[in-house]
């Protein structure tokens, strides 16, 4: 009888799932951040700076990005959008005040 603790492939201790295995460096105002998604959105790039940020709706933030992808390697980030993350990307967020 099988004990049913032969290898199968999965292994939960490693890995964060969804598939992407590549990790890159991104920037956010000056510190480094491992990052492991295909692309981050406004919402991640302001709370990687502004830990509390999810407490505080009233603050809006203004998210510009350098280095980025190829066919737009730089611009801005508005709240419900994302962008595609490049190793040594570099994200600057400053607060715009209350919306």
């Amino acid at each position: 009888m099988a004990q049913g603790n032969q290898g199968n492939g999965n292994n939960p201790g490693h890995g964060g799932g969804g598939g992407s295995d590549h990790a890159v460096t991104i920037i956010v105002e000056g510190t480094a951040h491992e990052w492991t998604k295909k692309e981050i959105t406004y919402d991640e790039v302001v709370t990687l700076e502004v830990p509390d940020y999810a407490q505080h709706p009233e603050i809006t933030y203004s998210v510009t990005y350098k280095k980025g992808q190829g066919n737009k390697p730089e611009g801005d980030l508005a709240k419900g959008e994302s962008v595609k993350v490049k190793d040594g990307m570099i994200f600057n967020v400053s607060e715009t005040g209350q919306s």
